[in-house]
């Protein structure tokens, strides 16, 4: 096996990435520990690797995320040492939110530092995480009382470029509501025709295998990243009344005007509180369905779950009709506001928890009308795009990634926004569904070429 594959923190998008690589490259070999007490695994994975990574003259590639002191192992392991060190940043210690300053731990943040001066190659799922991390070096080096190390990004800088996170975006079609059969049914998810080169699918097995073997370095200057110039899914020109239309008006509190058809609609407590509005939802127009928001994402304080739930009971207080599904990721210490937000929007609450099969995660997805995001952290966001590919419109932060990959209609830069774009849409979900987000892609043509 000649390209070696260390994973410390084996769960979420770092299984993704791993499990993407060992089914499309040839002449691999990982070694993984698993997802948990991530604190643990980024102080002492490298002594474990080095007693499990058996001895072998064919190594060429070490391939490996952040989490691990490359640093560490590179020392321990010398035979290891010489091989050419790729590391990738899901994420990164410098920026990473902690609750208060002083439970920064140094440590992890330095571990980075170490492990990008030991590498060959660093590579960032996003241009947000690259900038944010080596623009902080040198205020983070500031920690130290004295002896500071100097020009540490001038160091690491020349190693760094971006590619973007690739995501196998499975055919959902098949889970599709019927009001998204209806409206995607002449458009394809994700444009082929137009972008071939598009987000990364499994069904590219032979190309990505061409990129990750192929014997040459990228073109793309080293410590930049590419304009993104692609688009990964495909928006028709806006008729009067879709979702842009309402964001217009958002700086007032008017709302916008019911159509005819609404003055027969139902008279329903908010969120179906006489019955629950999933039972009751058969033979309802597409209009009279409540709004279906979904929120996909780790039961974390750092996705500030605080800020959703704020807002969808402030929804239920005006008494719009909405349904809320709330997916996830949880680990052993889940923030009280989850418990507290189930009991107050019980009637609301078409699914809550985390849903361990993929086909039924995105058969979830695809149910819904709106992917929701209030994170304070997010490199990538793997869970918004997938949402996005099942054809849900996409609320993000103005701000992060977010500004990355999603266009101007789809951010938002305060919670009284999100509100305000949340309760037009509870007002006219049917602008929703007709209506086929956009997403930027970066160009994908020189992905993984770097391991050679």
């Amino acid at each position: 096996m000649s390209i070696l594959l260390i994973e410390a923190f084996y769960g979420g998008s770092h299984k993704q990435l791993i499990d993407l690589l060992q089914r499309n490259v040839e002449d691999c070999v990982a070694y993984t520990l698993p997802a948990k007490k991530w604190h643990w695994r980024a102080r002492t994975a490298a002594i474990y690797f080095m007693q499990a990574v058996p001895v072998s003259g064919s190594y060429r590639v070490l391939f490996t995320s952040s989490v691990l002191n490359l640093a560490e192992l590179a020392a321990l392991r010398p035979d290891l040492a010489t091989l050419k060190k790729i590391l990738y940043f899901h994420e990164n210690q410098l920026v990473y939110p902690v609750r208060k300053n002083q439970e920064r731990d140094f440590q992890y943040g330095y571990n980075q530092v170490l492990s990008c001066l030991v590498a060959d190659v660093v590579v960032f799922n996003s241009a947000f995480n690259m900038e944010s991390f080596l623009t902080t070096i040198g205020t983070f080096m500031k920690l130290i009382p004295d002896y500071r190390p100097k020009d540490l990004e001038k160091i690491i800088r020349p190693k760094c470029q971006v590619l973007y996170f690739p995501i196998n975006f499975p055919d959902v079609k098949r889970f599709f509501t019927d009001d998204k059969h209806s409206y995607f049914s002449e458009k394809t998810v994700v444009e082929e025709a137009r972008n071939p080169e598009r987000c990364l699918s499994e069904n590219e097995d032979s190309t990505l295998v061409k990129r990750l073997t192929k014997n040459s370095d990228s073109d793309q200057e080293p410590g930049s990243c590419k304009k993104i110039s692609a688009t990964c899914q495909e928006v028709p020109l806006n008729p009067p009344g879709t979702p842009q239309e309402l964001n217009r008006k958002e700086e007032s509190e008017s709302t916008v005007p019911y159509h005819e058809e609404d003055k027969e609609q139902p008279t329903f407590d908010p969120c179906g509180k006489t019955g629950g509005m999933v039972e009751k939802c058969d033979g309802l127009t597409n209009q009279q369905r409540p709004l279906r928001i979904v929120w996909p994402h780790r039961w974390e304080h750092d996705k500030d779950p605080e800020a959703f739930f704020k807002t969808l009971l402030k929804l239920k207080e005006k008494g719009l009709n909405f349904q809320v599904s709330v997916l996830g990721e949880t680990f052993s210490d889940v923030p009280d506001i989850f418990t507290e937000a189930r009991k107050d929007l019980d009637a609301c609450v078409s699914h809550w928890g985390y849903i361990s099969s993929k086909e039924e995660y995105f058969k979830a997805l695809c149910e819904a009308d709106v992917v929701v995001s209030t994170a304070k952290h997010e490199f990538f966001g793997v869970a918004m795009l997938e949402a996005v590919h099942c054809g849900c419109y996409p609320l993000c932060p103005n701000a992060l990634v977010y500004p990355e990959i999603f266009a101007a209609e789809y951010l938002y830069s305060t919670p009284e926004q999100l509100f305000k774009r949340l309760q037009n849409f509870c007002k006219r979900p049917d602008l929703v569904r007709k209506h086929h987000a956009k997403v930027a892609n970066a160009e994908t043509k020189h992905q993984y070429r770097f391991l050679s």
